[in-house]
């Protein structure tokens, strides 16, 4: 084994290889135009009116052709957009793009700027939409560092959907593109990386060509610790001879692999065991300790507990640091994570357990269930269901207000309209007055009120608003399960409703919830066993969530990825994870992206949206998208 060296498999840093996965995702206009030959058309452009120094005298009005711009100047604007992407600016990038006229591009460069809107569409994780536009360009076609590009846009693209075989043969596709060597290495990581998340059987193959060299050294790779690990690989290397995969990561001397599973060998864990969020910090560590007890005994990191309640943040953070923690994970208030990020220079990576705006240092990562990622994908759903213009519906207090504010941001990046806003009274039990106003329905009454004046006999039927096409709703499961009845009644039914995931408890109860009917969420894929099968499943872990209110189901959740990404943080913002609280990915201020997983409620149950027919296929270790 070579001195200091990285076990590429698991370990490897990826941040290089694919820049705009850090990029921050924000919604983007679904109007990209295509990259087919236009027909060329002359520009015009309209000069003033002059009046020769004589009022009464002006020289007609006159039009004269723009020449076409070249193809430099044409490269300098993509190289414009390029440089928007990797700054993390995609609204701009997009702006600049849309400004180009495929029709003046030369064939390479119309490839080029479909592969820059593909990269706009990842940078606000658009991955089917991305791979769209993908499919119009065949790489062959491609110059050699366009092809790079397009394999990249791919991979990522087929990571943060969840499709991790293709993913991994995008990468098969860009290795012999890459001629540095670290480069190389890194790719290589991330394909092995895809392949181990992988059930056995989808890496069992008898060809003999690239792709099933890379699946069938995956397979070995799992088997690293038996006793004809040996064996194996010396008959791939008979079975695959001019393999691009690099085995130097192999001991020459004994053809022993060293590699682990997990190259960090301490975590300490910061949580409350007192106080206001002791119970939360009960439910995070019980999926931690889920995770961790499930994982492969070999090369586990050990664990230290540390009571982030009893002392100030960064006394834990010294006396966790000489104690060897090579991770901490925590702290879990808001509070505590600015106090420690203002007191101590991050030395080892931190992953801190809850998110705080504007905050960015070195090393230290923000993992939370932020209603950013709640509201940006009920949005995104909305949106892509063909809705344009909605009504909003929150409660009158301080989180209704944020939810508000993120809600509307989301909405009008997709260049959506808000016909209006009303929010109601969550203590309440009737909510009829703000349904009807948010209808318009009050307006109906008083029209109604004045024909009655006049005549007295006259029958009333309200009339709702013509003008929206659904309805957001932020509401906790009670809330909602009378509202929407009330939806319902005042003739709103016609109107879909999407929600933000309160909606839903977290455990199935279809006869309170058949009140929650054709209601659109989206969710922690944890909650759905369909979407996260395997040991680690919502119905594999019914002993351990059941010790906890359902408010606390999606923090186990979250203790089981808090667990999972202690190897992930170095090249999460190239290689998106399928984890049980959505598929992660890193922005450009080090906060952990979450891609939740959309459902329906039909007959008191919500279906998830878009499952695979096959899901006990899928890896047990991960989520399905």
């Amino acid at each position: 084994m070579r001195p200091n060296y990285k076990p590429p498999l698991l370990c490897a840093l990826l941040p290089s290889l694919l820049f705009l996965a850090g990029c921050a995702a924000k919604p983007v206009s679904k109007d990209l135009p295509k990259q087919e030959a236009l027909p060329k058309q002359e520009t015009l452009v309209t000069q003033p009116l002059i009046s020769n120094g004589k009022p009464e005298q002006q020289v007609e009005l006159y039009q004269q052709p723009v020449p076409p711009r070249s193809a430099e100047q044409n490269q300098q604007r993509l190289q414009a957009v390029d440089t928007l992407i990797q700054a993390g600016d995609g609204n701009a990038a997009k702006q600049v793009a849309d400004l180009i006229s495929p029709a003046e591009l030369s064939p390479e460069q119309r490839g080029q700027l479909a592969i820059l809107y593909a990269q706009i569409l990842l940078s606000f994780g658009e991955a089917e939409q991305a791979l769209d536009n993908l499919s119009q360009l065949q790489p062959q076609q491609l110059n050699p560092d366009n092809q790079s590009k397009y394999f990249q846009a791919q991979a990522f693209a087929y990571s943060l959907a969840g499709n991790l075989l293709d993913s991994a043969k995008a990468r098969m596709a860009l290795h012999p593109l890459i001629s540095a060597p670290d480069q190389r290495e890194k790719n290589q990581a991330a394909i092995l990386e895809a392949l181990h998340l992988l059930p056995d059987p989808e890496l069992q193959t008898d060809q003999t060509d690239e792709v099933a060299g890379w699946l069938s050294l995956a397979n070995i790779l799992k088997s690293l610790n038996q006793l004809d690990f040996n064996e194996k690989i010396s008959q791939w290397r008979t079975i695959f001879p001019t393999h691009p995969a690099d085995l130097r990561f192999l001991n020459s001397s004994n053809d022993t692999l060293e590699i682990t599973s997990s190259p960090i060998k301490s975590i300490a864990l910061l949580l409350p065991k007192s106080g206001a969020f002791a119970q939360a910090g009960n439910a995070i560590r019980a999926g931690f300790m889920a995770a961790y007890t499930h994982a492969d005994n070999i090369h586990k990191p050990s664990i230290r507990f540390y009571d982030s309640e009893q002392t100030q943040p960064q006394t834990l953070y010294d006396q966790a640091l000489a104690e060897g923690a090579q991770l901490i994970i925590g702290p879990l208030a808001k509070e505590q994570i600015q106090i420690l990020a203002d007191s101590v220079n991050f030395e080892v990576p931190v992953l801190a357990l809850n998110h705080v705006p504007g905050l960015q240092r070195h090393q230290l990562y923000q993992f939370s269930l932020s209603p950013l990622d709640d509201t940006e994908q009920i949005t995104e759903k909305a949106w892509e269901d063909g809705h344009e213009k909605v009504l909003l519906l929150v409660p009158d207090n301080a989180p209704g207000q944020r939810i508000t504010t993120y809600l509307t941001e989301n909405w009008e990046n997709h260049n959506g309209h808000i016909l209006e806003m009303q929010t109601y009274n969550s203590k309440a039990t009737d909510f009829s007055a703000p349904i009807q106003k948010l209808l318009n329905l009050d307006e109906s009454e008083q029209r109604y009120q004045k024909i009655l004046s006049l005549i007295p006999t006259a029958h009333y039927t309200p009339r709702k608003r013509q003008d929206a096409d659904a309805i957001l709703l932020s509401a906790h499961s009670a809330e909602a399960r009378l509202i929407n009845p009330q939806l319902q009644r005042y003739q709103a039914g016609d109107l879909p409703v999407y929600a933000l995931p309160s909606v839903y408890s977290g455990q199935i109860d279809a006869v309170q919830d058949a009140r929650l009917d054709k209601i659109t969420f989206c969710d922690t894929p944890w909650l759905f066993d369909l979407a996260y099968p395997g040991d680690l499943s919502m119905a594999a872990l019914a002993e351990t969530w059941s010790q906890f209110p359902s408010s606390y189901l999606r923090l186990i959740a979250m203790g089981i990825d808090a667990y999972k990404l202690a190897t992930r943080l170095d090249t999460l913002d190239a290689n998106p994870y399928p984890g049980a609280t959505g598929t992660l990915s890193l922005s450009t201020d080090q906060r952990i992206q979450r891609k939740l997983v959309c459902a329906k409620f039909s007959n008191g149950q919500p279906e998830p949206i878009g499952i695979p027919p096959n899901p006990m296929q899928q890896p047990a270790d991960h989520a399905v998208y």
